[in-house]
């Protein structure tokens, strides 16, 4: 009875536990739960449900074991699932970077970064983002590309003051579990925010080699001088692959260059393709520099094998396992790469044709991935300017022969692929880049790392436009043409380099003595003298530019900036001279059209000032428009105008319309002038001119072919230069407007004549010494 009466008892102070406000959960191995609606909060045992109490996990309606999270889930409806293991022991790892509240990037183009796909459960975090969750934010800045943890002098700033993308969606609700020894464990839910970490203590290696710990909250900053780059996310458990000098992220150098090339080699994480695209970005823009400022054989041979391993290791970073297949495609600037990837499940016979632009390859991935345990992946990338670094005359052959580079340079390897033999030659379809030479001799090389070699690559077909190549390896192929020296060639183009310059420089000595002439001349006609001075000037700064451009050419190309800022200047300066080419041709129309009207004095057409306006403001605007829309068209490899997209004709458009102008205004003027002298009385002009008919048809004709280099017209046979002697031609006729418009403007112009004998007279007097009468002569006049 009294047994019975304590049995009583106990169960009476059960039930009213249960329904006890201040009642706790029970301290049981089940103290954490998963997946449910609980967030794994602890089992409250005993829970009522279902009218009766239950002190351990149930079945009821569920497939697996599960228990209420409060006293009451009839009432509340919170619940979890129990587990079997021991969470503290078998739990999931959260180790990125970019979790640290301290981590700053000023920019990444997948943004907003953010937890919704993450799985439920529990989870620890290490690694150099923290070991902690951060339950809030000091202060939170919505701006997501202002994400700055560095004042004016490089130190870390206060706590209170950071800009934290993390910080924008924390959940306070989370569950944590001591595990002991420091370690605790965070019940993780998918949410639309970032689960933002710090570390609980510092120490030297807390942040890795390039950043330091903060000891006030546990943030990251990186050490004085160092920044994460723009569009970069820390991937895995380091930062050191994406830290560049604040002076490497807002230039380009040489010194550059070369850590940019070692710190892609030590990427090892797969990084998203957006990433890729960035880093291939920065890594093309550093290649432009190596390819212009390295000139000796072996530095371009270490540069072009690092650059394609480093490409090559960008690419490799894309390649994820699949059941079955998929393909992705990128292309930045000259770069184009494809990849394809197989599975064990992909129900393929064969992959599709890879291609480029100017390559396609064939290859049996199918056969190669059947030894691979089903999976294998092909990298296929062309590069069209790795020609600079891996040049054709690098292909050594036993005769002297001329070598071009008749396609863009190919790169096809196997990404992650254990096996890489190949179980069938792999066919390449080269389109060619260059003009085949019927003589020429065509050869498939790859790249053996120190030069171009023909082992293991035939050719089974080539035509006019593109060669297949059959090789039973994978590398890096091109297509290389041999063709004979011609030295008569080579002896044609030294001859033109001497003549270009001994020209231009005779050209810009009488352009020189133009703007002299027509400055101090006071001519009966100001605004001609305006039109040909500002002419003469424009055709002087044009070919002094062009002529220190060409010979500085290797030095400035290296700084890209000067050189498309050279390209611009030079397009303004031969743009102006061709609209004041142009003012001089309708000066002229008009001064000829006149001809037969006689007039006490001729009025002055235009104004000099608007004369002026006109002749450079067009220029500029034209300029300007197109620096505006294609501001990449200038700075080509000779510093001038790309011809890319046909940017080219932004100069050439207003250049043919004076030309075509021009020379219908020169064949009128002539006809004008012919018509008029038959319909003078010879008698007249004989008595005018003191000349005969004969010698004044003579001069007129000297002068008007003359007129005819000043307005510019044989600038037309730029457009035929591919025969030597229209070459030469344009050459010299182009080079000597100068000297022209000295003959025709001064010489032949009697006006001007008598100032030079005036001034000839000066300088003869003040250099002559005086003579005994003379001094005597002097003196007398003064008394």
């Amino acid at each position: 009875m009294r047994s019975l009466l304590i049995w009583l008892a106990t169960l009476l102070t059960i039930i009213a536990n249960c329904y006890s406000a201040n009642y706790r959960p029970t301290p049981v191995y089940y103290n954490f739960t998963v997946n449910g609606n609980s967030g794994g909060a602890p089992c409250f045992f005993p829970f009522f449900y279902s009218r009766q109490f239950y002190s351990d996990c149930v079945n009821i309606s569920h497939n697996t074991p599960w228990c209420s999270t409060t006293n009451n889930y009839s009432r509340d409806g919170k619940w979890g699932e129990c587990v079997s293991y021991e969470v503290c022991s078998s739990h999931q790892n959260l180790s990125d970077p970019w979790r640290n509240v301290g981590f700053c990037s000023s920019s990444f183009s997948y943004w907003p970064i953010n937890d919704s796909n993450l799985q439920a459960g529990w989870y620890s975090f290490t690694g150099i983002g923290g070991d902690r969750l951060v339950y809030s934010c000091p202060y939170i800045s919505l701006i997501w590309d202002s994400n700055i943890l560095f004042n004016n002098n490089g130190s870390s700033q206060s706590s209170s003051t950071f800009h934290l993308y993390t910080c924008d969606g924390l959940e306070n609700s989370t569950q944590v579990l001591d595990c002991g020894g420091g370690l605790l464990l965070y019940y993780l839910s998918p949410f639309y925010g970032i689960y933002t970490t710090r570390h609980s203590s510092c120490s030297p290696s807390s942040c890795g080699e390039h950043a330091q710990c903060n000891h006030a909250d546990g943030s990251c900053v990186c050490d004085a001088g160092l920044s994460t780059p723009d569009g970069f996310l820390p991937i895995g458990d380091s930062y050191e692959y994406l830290i560049e000098s604040k002076e490497c992220k807002n230039q380009i150098t040489y010194a550059c260059a070369k850590d940019f090339l070692e710190i892609i080699q030590n990427i090892t994480d797969k990084l998203p393709q957006k990433t890729v695209e960035t880093v291939l970005k920065r890594l093309l823009n550093f290649t432009e520099l190596l390819e212009n400022t390295t000139s000796g054989q072996n530095d371009l041979i270490a540069y072009g094998n690092a650059i394609m391993k480093a490409i090559e290791k960008l690419v490799s970073t894309l390649v994820r396992e699949t059941d079955t297949y998929y393909d992705m495609n990128i292309t930045v600037q000259a770069l184009e790469v494809q990849i394809f990837v197989v599975g064990p499940n992909a129900s393929l016979t064969e992959i599709p044709r890879l291609n480029t632009s100017n390559a396609y390859m064939d290859i049996d991935l199918i056969g190669i991935s059947k030894n691979n345990n089903g999976s294998a992946a092909v990298a296929f990338i062309s590069y069209s300017n790795m020609s600079n670094f891996l040049k054709p005359s690098f292909f050594n052959t036993a005769n002297t022969t001329l070598k071009t580079m008749m396609s863009t340079v190919v790169l096809a390897t196997l990404p992650k692929t254990k096996i890489k033999q190949l179980t069938e030659p792999v066919n390449f379809t080269l389109k060619h880049t260059a003009e085949l030479e019927p003589e020429g001799f065509l050869s498939c090389a790859y790249w053996n790392e120190t030069e171009w070699v023909v082992d293991g690559c035939i050719i089974i077909q080539t035509n006019i436009s593109e060669t297949i190549c059959s090789c039973t390896h994978l590398s890096t192929f091109a297509l290389i043409m041999q063709t004979n020296p011609n030295e008569e060639a080579s002896d044609m183009n030294d001859l033109l380099e001497l003549l270009n310059t001994v020209f231009i420089t005779v050209g810009l000595v009488f352009l020189t003595l133009d703007i002299l002439t027509f400055a101090l001349c006071h001519r009966s006609q100001p605004v001609t003298s305006v039109a040909l001075i500002n002419l003469c000037t424009s055709l002087l700064l044009a070919h002094m530019t062009f002529l220190l451009t060409h010979h500085f050419q290797n030095s400035i190309k290296s700084y890209q900036l000067g050189c498309a800022l050279l390209a611009g200047v030079l397009q303004f300066l031969f743009l102006s001279a061709f609209v004041w080419m142009f003012i001089d041709a309708v000066l002229l129309f008009i001064a000829v059209k006149n001809l037969s009207k006689i007039r006490p004095k001729q009025k002055e057409a235009f104004s000099w000032k608007w004369l002026i306006i006109i002749g450079y403001v067009i220029s500029l605007v034209i300029v300007g428009v197109s620096a505006g829309l294609f501001p990449d068209g200038y700075g080509s490899e000779q510093c001038w105008l790309k011809k890319d997209e046909n940017f080219l004709w932004s100069f050439l458009g207003p250049v043919c319309f004076v030309l075509a102008s021009n020379g219908i205004l020169y064949i009128i003027i002539v006809i004008i002038i012919m018509y008029t002298l038959k319909q003078r009385d010879p008698m007249i002009l004989q008595m005018n001119q003191r000349r005969t008919h004969d010698k004044l048809i003579k001069s007129v004709i000297l002068k008007s072919m003359a007129q005819f280099v000043i307005l510019g017209c044989p600038w037309i046979l730029g457009f035929f230069t591919n025969s030597n002697v229209v070459e030469i031609l344009f050459l010299v006729l182009n080079s000597q407007q100068g000297t022209f418009i000295f003959l025709v403007h001064c010489i032949f112009n009697q006006e001007v004549r008598q100032n030079y004998r005036k001034w000839l007279k000066l300088f003869c007097c003040c250099c002559k010494p005086a003579t005994d009468d003379q001094k005597g002569s002097s003196h007398a006049d003064t008394n």
